[in-house]
């Protein structure tokens, strides 16, 4: 049965989503305080953890920054009271998977636990690049087979669904790419889930791949449109 670990110090609501998610199907183990967390989720066999940030005796990020050190790459999904962008970020850059903000609607939190759970494991589809392929653009060097990125010559580190956004982006061959077709490609979300999902990882392979990732050469935004990736 797949394990879901909710990392949550509000009682009531991690017992009411931990109830929605056992009639799911799934086994949910609950954890209130961060250092307890961090303990379990390096001792557990979770498939995916929904993790608070504002925790007692180790905050959310921590835990987080903790997790993917150990390169441990259980999918993560924030949720929180915390809404601003730059909050986002930061999640994100410690390699969260997803960030929901509180209130949340149950439908759409449950809609992205199955769609995290789906990718989990399922290594990125190549749609017509050979795994063997390298692909190259401007200073940058992507090797399908083993999932590595090199930027002049050195390699760069990115978090799985980074390396996915980035793979969907080149099996368009500089196609405009809309958000929408990114969410499902990448995250396996349905047209009707909002996210700036697509933006923060956006934001973040810019970060490491463009010398200017205020001015980008290599991922470029089309206004009202979505992403393109130039190969020229």
């Amino acid at each position: 049965m797949t394990r879901i670990l909710i990392i949550e110090d509000n009682h009531d609501l991690a017992r009411g989503l931990a109830n929605n998610l056992e009639i799911e199907g799934y086994d949910v183990d609950v954890v209130h305080d961060g250092a307890e967390g961090l303990k379990r989720a390096r001792a557990s066999a979770a498939s995916l953890i929904i993790l608070d940030l504002a925790l007692p005796g180790l905050d959310g990020y921590r835990l987080l920054a903790s997790l993917r050190g150990e390169r441990n790459d259980v999918p993560v999904l924030i949720l929180t009271a915390r809404s601003e962008e730059a909050d986002k970020v930061r999640g994100f850059r410690y390699g969260a998977d997803d960030y929901v903000t509180k209130p949340f609607g149950l439908l759409e939190l449950l809609g992205r636990v199955n769609a995290l759970l789906r990718r989990a494991g399922t290594p990125p589809r190549t749609n017509g690049l050979s795994s063997g392929e390298r692909i190259r653009f401007g200073e940058i060097e992507v090797r399908p087979s083993t999932h590595g990125v090199y930027r002049r010559g050195f390699p760069v580190s990115l978090r799985p669904k980074e390396f996915e956004l980035l793979m969907a982006l080149l099996r368009r061959g500089g196609e405009i790419v809309p958000r929408l077709d990114l969410l499902r490609d990448v995250w396996g979300y349905d047209a009707d889930v909002v996210s700036r999902t697509v933006d923060t990882h956006v934001a973040e392979l810019r970060r490491k791949l463009e010398d200017d990732p205020a001015n980008p050469r290599y991922i470029v935004t089309v206004r009202k449109a979505g992403y393109r990736i130039a190969l020229d």
